[in-house]
């Protein structure tokens, strides 16, 4: 069974959440540019100071993904 991993930038402050919109517009060229599939790429208010920026991906993906985008951690999603 193939695991989806859900890789994560965490941005602070109070321009946290419009840094992370931001990001999250770069993370869609990335995969436009390289064809690469994936399932979601979103941003989540945790709380006023601290939102992250994400995608999902396949497991078989995640490689690709961490080695050229550097997020700052990852999880499975279940």
């Amino acid at each position: 069974m193939m695991h989806k991993i859900k890789l994560i930038w965490d941005f602070r402050g109070e321009d946290g959440f419009e840094t992370a919109k931001h990001h999250c517009v770069h993370l869609k060229e990335f995969v436009d540019q390289n064809n690469l599939p994936f399932f979601d790429i979103n941003v989540e208010e945790l709380n006023k100071f601290h939102v992250l920026a994400f995608i999902i991906v396949d497991e078989v993906n995640m490689k690709i993904f961490r080695d050229a985008l550097k997020p700052h951690r990852g999880m499975k999603v279940i």
